[in-house]
């Protein structure tokens, strides 16, 4: 009996995942849990059982596809900067398939604020990310800029920006991915020389 229910708490959490992907896919407003439950066939009580709000709806189905990309970088090889394009070239790939679904909420919160508050749903993106921007700048011959250089290709690697380039400018995933990590590529050499010259000046007074 115990069997029984795990089970069906689980498929009912899975559902709700899904319902509120495929509703954050066509939305041009907010959306209730009242939706998400109509959508995927169970009681607003029972979604309520699962999920607190609609927004840890979006965070959960945010960070499983996170987490597709995580286990994505795990398992790549070769040096920091094939690595990295590696896995920026997958993100887009993500998100032309499932990330429409995480374009239509945003947080008004700083994205560093909440990475380093410990979002689930960004910690696992950026784990993804960190070990090859790392290893890259070092290849580059650049300082390391901790977070500033995750942060920096969140901002170029948002799901809408890259529909927007998709479906507005008319650019294919593969030119996406490489007009992107051309820019990320320059914003990284930018970031590091400007902290340097932030910390010499520092020095000097």
């Amino acid at each position: 009996m115990a069997k029984t229910l795990r089970s069906d708490t689980e498929r009912n959490r899975r559902n709700l995942i899904q319902a509120g992907a495929r509703l954050f896919e066509v939305s041009e407003g907010p959306i209730s849990m009242t939706e998400i439950a109509n959508e995927a066939g169970v009681s607003v009580a029972t979604a309520y059982r699962q999920f607190t709000s609609v927004e840890e709806v979006l965070n959960t189905y945010r960070q499983e596809v996170g987490q597709l990309l995580l286990e994505y970088s795990q398992k790549l090889s070769g040096s920091g900067l094939e690595r990295l394009e590696k896995v920026s070239r997958y993100w887009v790939k993500l998100v032309r398939q499932r990330g429409a679904a995480m374009v239509p909420m945003r947080n008004r919160r700083g994205y560093l604020e909440r990475l380093w508050e410990g979002a689930e749903y960004l910690l696992v993106q950026a784990n993804a990310v960190r070990p090859a921007l790392r290893d890259a700048m070092q290849e580059m011959g650049l300082p390391d800029i901790g977070d500033k250089a995750v942060f920096l290709w969140n901002i170029l690697f948002d799901p809408r920006e890259i529909f927007d380039l998709i479906d507005t400018v008319g650019l294919s995933e593969n030119q996406v991915s490489t007009q992107l990590m051309s820019v990320l590529l320059g914003g990284l050499q930018g970031f590091a020389h400007a902290n340097a010259f932030s910390v010499e000046k520092f020095r000097e007074i």
